[in-house]
């Protein structure tokens, strides 16, 4: 339970944090974005790993260091804390007046599947691989790939690269839910084939 709890709590304040960044049109959203995961992870990493995010949780479980008994019960406290945290956001900061935002299908599918493919490969070579194990920057590598990603493709999909992202930033009605499926689809790919890279480069361990 204290997992859950964990992974319960990282999710809503990074959600949060992407809320009330887009909403307010801030400008160092990346950054914001990126630290707020950061923090959070190494509040939370030596509890439950610091997933975040269904796709990393899929990433980590096929790498073979996530339980299949703890698989949906993240995904369950990832997806309750995104609406959780998107309520929060409606509640402080209205519906958007403009509505969803449109982004290209094909060019959405790619950035999504490409940044989360690097998200689950940096968690998985720094926070699980023996040798990197024991390290102290894993927070840090982490939450400036997703700053990176952020700035480099939020443009073009939303910048998601997290299906629980997804859902929090569709239940405030920022995405549509042909993008929430473009979120849940691609980056749960992403994850996965992350993963099978992971155990091409270093096998079982």
């Amino acid at each position: 339970m204290k997992k859950y709890l964990v992974e319960f709590i990282g999710t809503f304040f990074f959600v949060l944090t992407i809320g009330l960044c887009v909403r307010g049109g801030t400008p160092l959203a990346p950054l914001a974005i990126g630290t707020a995961l950061m923090v959070m992870v190494f509040a939370g990493g030596h509890v439950s790993g610091g997933h975040f995010n269904p796709a990393v949780t899929l990433a980590v479980w096929l790498r073979g260091k996530c339980e299949t008994r703890d698989v949906i019960p993240y995904w369950l406290a990832q997806c309750a804390a995104a609406i959780l945290a998107a309520l929060v956001t409606i509640s402080l900061m209205g519906r958007p007046v403009l509505g969803v935002a449109s982004h290209a299908v094909g060019a959405s599918i790619t950035v999504e599947f490409l940044f989360t493919f690097a998200l689950a490969w940096v968690v998985l070579n720094t926070a699980t691989a023996k040798g990197t194990a024991g390290n102290s920057f894993y927070g840090l590598a982490i939450g400036m790939t997703v700053m990176a990603a952020v700035a480099a493709a939020g443009g073009i999909s939303g910048g998601a690269f997290n299906p629980a992202i997804g859902l929090g930033v569709f239940v405030m009605g920022i995405e549509s839910v042909k993008q929430l499926g473009i979120y849940l689809v691609a980056d749960l790919a992403g994850g996965a084939v992350a993963a099978l890279a992971y155990r091409t480069v270093n096998g079982r361990e």
